[in-house]
């Protein structure tokens, strides 16, 4: 809040957006938006990859049953960090990336909410599940567009209230109970033996 380079309470104002290797000018919003559009890209496949590696399959171990991964020999402090280094890093180019596009940076987006609002994103498309963390934050942010000039502050109520009724009925999310019904389904079409 104090100090100057950070610009106090007014935050970082008037970010420039630049160039991207001094070739391509990144002024324009359709030039930004594609640029955005692919780091997205190559980050959830980044994503994908690390989630289907052995270091992947170590972490979903490590959540499934810690203890046994210890007594596999895994140290399992040190995939812990690397996967909390690995979140941060995607955490602070996302940041980057909209500070970027907006061109200024408030204390509102490091305020407890906005992390409160990626855990509802995350709830809301389904924990667990790939795709869901980015169909939530779709619905989230679509919502909030949407809503925001017909309610004004009520669109906080308004997600919030959507949040409760996802949590109760629809504990795995929207992508992990379509997730569910999809394999009963299955599980229902195979001929009983």
């Amino acid at each position: 809040l104090q100090a100057p380079f950070t610009g106090g309470e007014d935050g970082l104002q008037g970010v420039p957006r630049g160039s991207l290797f001094g070739v391509v000018s990144l002024a324009s919003d359709t030039a930004m938006y594609y640029f955005v559009a692919l780091v997205f890209v190559l980050c959830f496949m980044g994503i994908s990859r690390i989630v289907n590696s052995p270091f992947g399959q170590v972490l979903k171990m490590i959540r499934e049953n810690e203890p046994r991964a210890i007594s596999l020999g895994y140290e399992v402090d040190r995939y812990k960090l690397l996967a909390f280094v690995l979140s941060a890093a995607l955490a602070g180019l996302a940041g980057g990336l909209k500070t970027l596009v907006m061109g200024f940076a408030t204390l509102s987006d490091v305020h407890w909410s906005m992390s409160g609002e990626v855990i509802l994103m995350t709830l809301l498309g389904g924990v667990g599940t790939f795709f869901g963390p980015v169909l939530g934050s779709g619905i989230v942010i679509a919502l909030q567009n949407l809503l925001a000039d017909k309610v004004g502050s009520w669109v906080t109520v308004i997600i919030g209230v959507i949040f409760v009724v996802c949590v109760l009925a629809f504990r795995k999310g929207i992508v992990g109970e379509l997730q569910a019904f999809r394999e009963r389904r299955q599980q229902a079409a195979k001929p009983a033996a």
